[in-house]
């Protein structure tokens, strides 16, 4: 068994069958001769687990722990491992770009081969992924080249040949992923190479304007144009806790796209054996004794000045807090400014998108986002008839972010809570402004678990404006299509208000309001149930009767016979008394009996016929004469 191992081992291509750890340690141990090549393919194996377990522990937490763990390990013998490890898992993890780049930045100030083979294998790829039109490749390739060239190991040429390429004949993929690559390495751009990257803004503009992209790209190169008015707040190029590199320490690669000479060295990621492995791990030791050693006394003497720099900073900051006075704006003059500043920008604006970009360019204070969703819809409200230009602009905003979708749909509730206060018209435009919202799925029908319909819940204005809501909602999406909606398996929970099946009374006041605002074939279900439901009742209560009769009877039972020898006793001793005048007392209840029954059966003789009625007669006779004692002579 152990010669099928190791041969198995020994001429495989890529380092054969699995091999169980105990039996790999006991190969390691049998074979100590480092000029065989048996013992350098369990190396291999070993260097391929090291470097593969290491860069799939790393986070930003233990990025500063990883980076020694990875420099013990030869990466220069393993550098085609490092770079295939390293680019497998950023494409299965992308959150994670900026911890590889900032381990890949560290790796290449000591060792600069590793990051010019991971860079012209990236674009070699990248290559590759645009020609087979390989969306997921070319995303994760260039989210990967966006935050080496943040870390300043690839030159900004690459960045703006990648953006050029996309943007020349531009296709929905391909702006989608130049926004998204954009989006990394913009901010820096914006430092190093202003006009350049103005424009590539301005080829952006073009695009947006020639119109022939899909609506979700052309509102993801809006939100664009915002995040780089913002500053690119939150897509800073390095974050605090991944900038491990100064930049006078860098080493920048100069690759291009359109270099003809990049050699991936595919053969650096299969064991290749190595007549000379004792000088070069030698070689190799001496290095990374260099690496770690200036690492240690620059990592301590760092420790040493961020202490003292902590202190000090702890101690200034303490000193602002005590000079600090907090002022609180109790008139909300901002809020009525920005609300002055919304309206006037809606009822200037000629048509939606001018609206919506002028909006987008205000400074809207973090948490105050709900009064521009209020503002369109009280604007909405104040109109003499419905106008879709607030429905197309409230429906651009829950398109465009989740934010907005969230605050719609707090207004909604809150509205709902307070629907009474509104007029006819209001509630009128109002509702035909959710229903478009609702109809263009800009807001979740999740959002109608508010509403309950009850003869208790409900007031005339909540009717009136459910009724409205749902007209419009069956009049965009045809009858058939909102009862498929309404009876989704999914939405049952959210819509169990509006079709209760709590409560009989309720079912029928359900039953009867969608029929009088002409929606009664979504009812089809709650008749059902109403025609059910007594039944189901019913057999509740007999079965709760039942359980409490059963035990109501055991105690009745257990009563009775104990007082049934009492009362045979008492009869017995008065039977012989008592039958005397009870049999007195029987007859002239037979005769008033007798005459009972013949008089109420007169009115009936009358009917019948004369034979009828003297047979009768002479049958009574005939038992008086029986009854009568004989006379005495």
């Amino acid at each position: 068994m152990s010669s099928e191992l190791e041969t198995k081992v020994n001429t495989t291509r890529a380092g054969g069958a699995y091999i169980p750890p105990h039996r790999l340690r006991q190969m390691q141990q049998n074979v100590k001769d480092t000029t065989t090549e048996e013992y350098q393919r369990i190396t291999w194996e070993a260097l391929k687990k090291s470097i593969n377990g290491l860069i799939n522990k790393v986070n930003t937490s233990n990025v500063k722990m990883i980076i020694p763990e990875l420099f013990g390990e030869n990466l220069v013998r393993g550098r085609g491992l490092y770079c295939r490890s390293m680019m497998k898992a950023q494409t299965a993890s992308l959150p994670f770009t900026p911890v590889y780049a900032a381990v890949t930045a560290v790796v290449n100030t000591k060792l600069p081969a590793v990051g010019a083979l991971l860079l012209t294998r990236l674009v070699l790829q990248f290559r590759r992924a645009f020609r087979r039109n390989d969306k997921t490749s070319c995303l994760a390739t260039t989210m990967f080249i966006a935050h080496l060239t943040n870390q300043l190991i690839a030159d900004k040429v690459l960045a703006l040949q990648i953006l050029a390429l996309l943007l020349e004949r531009p296709t929905d993929d391909s702006v989608e992923i130049a926004v998204g690559f954009m989006r990394e390495v913009g901010a820096l751009l914006a430092n190093v190479c202003p006009k350049a990257n103005n424009a590539i803004y301005e080829r952006f503009r073009a695009v947006l304007h020639e119109g022939e992209i899909d609506k979700r790209i052309q509102y993801m190169i809006e939100v664009l144009f915002q995040v780089r008015k913002d500053k690119y707040k939150d897509n800073q190029p390095v974050m605090e806790e991944l900038d491990l590199v100064e930049e006078d320490d860098q080493i920048t690669h100069n690759i291009s796209l359109d270099d003809d000479d990049l050699d991936a060295e595919e053969m650096l990621n299969i064991f290749k054996y190595d007549p000379n492995y004792d000088e070069n791990e030698a070689k190799y030791s001496a290095i990374k004794a260099e690496i770690l050693g200036e690492d240690g006394s620059d990592e301590s003497g760092s420790s040493g000045d961020d202490e003292s720099g902590s202190a000090s900073e702890d101690d200034e900051e303490d000193d602002d807090e005590e000079n600090k006075m907090e002022i609180m704006d109790q008139t909300n003059n901002d809020i009525i400014e920005l609300r002055r500043k919304i309206y006037l920008t809606v009822m200037s604006s000629v048509n939606f998108e001018e609206a919506c970009h002028k909006l987008m360019k205000l400074h809207i204070p973090e948490g105050h986002e709900v009064e521009l969703c209020n503002m369109i819809i009280e604007c909405a409200s104040q109109e003499r008839t419905y106008l879709k230009y607030y429905g197309l602009m409230a429906e651009r905003f829950c398109k465009m972010n989740r934010t907005w979708v969230e605050n719609f749909t707090n207004a909604f509730n809150e509205i709902y809570d307070t629907i009474h206060r509104y007029e006819t018209n209001r509630l009128r435009n109002i509702g035909k402004l959710f229903a478009h919202l609702f109809n263009t799925d800009s807001l979740p029908w999740t959002a109608f678990q508010i509403i309950r319909l009850t003869e208790e819940d409900t007031t005339s204005a909540s009717r009136i404006f459910v009724k409205i809501l749902f007209q419009e909602i069956s009049e965009f999406l045809g009858l058939k299509t909102l009862k498929e909606r309404l009876l989704d398996p999914y939405m049952l929970e959210s819509l169990s208000g509006m079709f209760p099946k709590d409560n009989p009374k309720n079912t029928r006041f359900a039953i009867n309001y969608w029929t009088s605002i002409g929606l009664g074939a979504l009812t089809e279900e709650l008749r059902d149930w109403l025609r059910t439901a007594p039944q189901q009742m019913m057999k509740r209560e007999v079965s709760s009767s039942s359980g409490s009769s059963s035990s109501g009877s055991d105690s009745d039972s257990s009563s009775g016979s104990s007082s049934s020898g009492s009362d045979s006793d008492s009869g017995s001793s008065s039977s012989g008394s008592d039958s005397d005048s009870r049999s007195r007392r029987r007859r002239p209840s037979r005769r008033s009996s007798r005459r009972s029954r013949s008089s109420s059966s007169s009115g009936s003789s009358r009917s019948r016929s004369p034979s009828t009625r003297r047979h009768r007669n002479e049958g009574q006779s005939r038992r008086r004469r029986s009854s009568t004692p004989p006379r005495r002579r």
